[in-house]
């Protein structure tokens, strides 16, 4: 299963985690300021540590790409 989409019409094309309005932004700040998978999932039950993982990885994939995908695909 595929954690990270990118659609249009779900949050305006901000990388979210699949299935729900959660954006990887979201979660990776969540992770900067401390915050463990567990504490995360706390917050928000419908997440799993992969995809926690993937959002991570998707974040860290950007970067090296120098900017984030603006079409829409699953990641």
């Amino acid at each position: 299963m595929s954690h990270i989409s990118i659609d249009h019409r779900v949050m305006a094309g901000v990388p979210c985690i699949t299935n729900t309005r959660i954006p990887v932004a979201t979660v990776v700040s969540m992770v900067a300021d401390g915050a463990s998978a567990e504490e995360i999932v706390g917050e928000f039950p419908q997440l799993s540590a992969d995809a926690i993982t993937a959002a991570l990885q998707f974040a860290a994939d950007a970067v090296v790409q120098g900017e984030l995908p603006t079409v829409p695909e699953v990641w």
